[in-house]
């Protein structure tokens, strides 16, 4: 139940009395946390409610930086979904467009979704000029430009965090190779999901050791159609694996609709190879079927032997530092922007399905309940943030 004061107060919002995990400082304990003017003000074991106009008792829920959701979909591709629709209510307050728009039709992605959603939109850009359009356009190597890509990154610096390569379904490494010279060109990070069926001349040792550089990102890490994280025989981790992590590279969930295999995430779970980045890859077939919105996620990786503090710290902090967007982001450090997300930890019996739709069962669940973004609540799914009808007084709008 919130407390709202009408004299004058130094803090905006005061979540109180939850338990904040912020792994950017180390903290994991039970602490009050202040916003004001859509910044965090202050983090204290205690802050009384009336230096707040709203006071939201969180006691028994954990309090997060906002999720990062580093690979979704939300222009382009067919599944597409507006962000506001299906991020805010998973506490993930920033969401990186994976590949939908290239530099032909960029500024339509800005003006159709990034201005009008609440959401941050951040984008990987496709190296296709048109996006992610479907197989003709995106095994057209003509419109695969590295110097126009990085042209239009330098355009929006602030929104096109790096490139991404996709979906390419003709042999050889032209996708790839265009998308890391766009890299090389920008100064910016590459995301790659490319196939290594048998018939593309494509293999993982050779993407991940000799074409991907330090901090570019393979996702899809738990689907063995783009990445051979353990061999298919054995069962037993890929060396190359290890060592392209030793030299930089970095791997990212992106679960989606066929890119989550309980097989492959348990081998590699159990070797110790876990992902560096939680993300969604969501989009309208993932959101349905493996339901793969962040909270589902991380608790996936929790069935997997993950804990929660880390795997809120590779939704935060990590994607914001890969984002470079840290500290700003992925942290509830004093002076930094308020997004905020607020969760329960269920218990009981619960069913997580993979990509292929097959379950596996788990005794804890995590649950979004109430999400801030800039200081603003956006979603409350309880109305901790509202007053009880009959004590409301008269009906009015509620501010």
């Amino acid at each position: 139940m919130a407390v709202q004061l009408s004299a004058q107060t130094r803090y905006d919002l005061l979540l109180k009395g939850g338990r904040v995990l912020d792994p950017a400082n180390n903290i994991d304990q039970v602490m009050d946390v202040a916003v004001s003017g859509g910044r965090i003000a202050r983090m204290a074991k205690e802050i009384p409610s009336s230096e707040a106009r709203t006071t939201i008792d969180v006691r028994d829920l954990y309090v997060t930086p906002g999720l990062i959701d580093l690979h979704a979909h939300h222009f382009g591709y067919t599944g597409a979904l507006f962000p506001d629709d299906v991020m805010l209510s998973t506490g993930t307050t920033t969401s990186v467009d994976c590949g939908g728009a290239g530099w032909r039709n960029f500024d339509e992605f800005k003006a159709k979704i990034i201005d009008r959603a609440t959401t941050r939109v951040l984008a990987f850009i496709n190296i296709v000029g048109r996006g992610m359009l479907g197989a003709e356009i995106e095994n057209n190597v003509d419109d695969m430009d590295p110097a126009a890509t990085a042209a239009k990154m330098r355009q929006y610096p602030d929104l096109i965090v790096g490139i991404k390569t996709a979906h390419f379904s003709r042999p050889g490494w032209a996708a790839v190779e265009r998308a890391v010279e766009a890299g090389r060109l920008s100064g910016k990070p590459v995301i790659i999901d490319n196939n290594i069926l048998s018939w593309t001349g494509r293999d993982t040792r050779t993407k991940v050791l000799e074409k991907m550089r330090p901090g570019d990102i393979h996702t899809h890490t738990y689907n063995d159609r783009h990445l051979e994280i353990v061999d298919r025989a054995s069962g037993k981790l890929q060396p190359y694996m290890v060592e392209a992590r030793r030299r930089g590279v970095l791997f990212d969930l992106g679960h989606g609709a066929g890119s989550f295999l309980w097989p492959v995430a348990e081998a590699a779970a159990k070797q110790g190879f876990m992902p560096d980045t939680i993300s969604t890859d969501l989009h309208s077939s993932s959101i349905m079927g493996p339901q793969s919105d962040m909270p589902n996620c991380i608790s996936k990786m929790m069935l997997l032997g993950m804990k929660l503090e880390e795997a809120v710290r590779r939704s935060t902090v990590r994607p914001a530092e890969i984002l470079r967007r840290f500290p700003e982001l992925g942290t509830l450090g004093e002076g930094r922007t308020a997004d905020v997300a607020v969760f329960k930890l269920e218990r009981g019996v619960f069913g997580f399905k993979d990509a292929w739709l097959m379950k596996r069962l788990g005794t804890q669940r995590l649950v979004s309940v109430l999400t801030v973004k800039e200081g603003k609540i956006v979603f409350d799914l309880d109305g901790l943030s509202f007053p009880e009808w009959q004590n409301a007084g008269d009906y009015q709008r509620i501010p």
